[in-house]
């Protein structure tokens, strides 16, 4: 029986691959980082894998389709450490538009996404935000933001609505880094959405 395939977004170093590959006994079958270090890294780790560098440059109907997909788009705008300008137009962190394009194009049977905890609060925009301003954005008040006057959708409620919207029903976690037996409390929440009808 074959592994199944991996592909990886925004993969820095490769570690959300690395426990992707792990927890679905998978094997990755290409990249999408364009920063020089980390793919020195990621050709090391994974020799002979393709890069497919800038993901808003890569045409997705000519990449090879995988069952897995895992990323983590750019945190910098969600993290308190950033500049906390959320998952809008401009940002880094907006670069999540591409994921999701990756996914919508290549339709695997499981998507991973891990991202910093600022995911929770950080504001986020969509085409549904423009048409309904003023429409609660979550299923329910508080359940993906940080408590009930909040009425701007997030971050992850924007990644979860996204990931429904295209097919998929999701999970997601927080966890410290701690929980699992690091020597630092590093919390980030982890999102599994996987494929109706696969």
């Amino acid at each position: 029986m074959r592994k199944l395939r991996i592909g990886s977004l925004f993969s820095g170093y490769g570690g959300l691959t690395l426990a992707t590959e792990e927890a679905f006994d998978g094997e990755t079958v290409w990249h999408c980082e364009f920063e020089d270090a980390p793919s020195k890294v990621l050709e090391h780790r994974w020799p002979g894998v393709p890069n497919l560098g800038d993901i808003t440059q890569v045409d997705w109907s000519t990449v090879p389709p995988v069952d897995i997909i895992d990323g983590g788009s750019p945190c910098q705008d969600l993290s308190a450490a950033g500049r906390r300008a959320g998952m809008t137009e401009g940002t880094r962190s907006n670069l999540w538009v591409n994921m999701r394009e990756a996914i919508a194009q290549l339709k695997p049977k499981y998507v991973v996404w891990e991202n910093v905890r600022g995911a929770y609060s950080a504001t986020a925009t969509s085409e549904e935000d423009k048409h309904a301003p003023d429409c609660w954005m979550e299923q329910c008040q508080g359940c993906v933001g940080d408590g009930p006057s909040r009425r701007n959708l997030t971050a992850l409620g924007r990644v979860l609505g996204d990931l429904h919207d295209l097919g998929y029903d999701c999970q997601w976690r927080g966890l410290r880094a701690a929980d699992i037996g690091a020597p630092h409390g590093r919390f980030r929440v982890f999102v599994l959405a996987t494929r109706r009808g696969a």
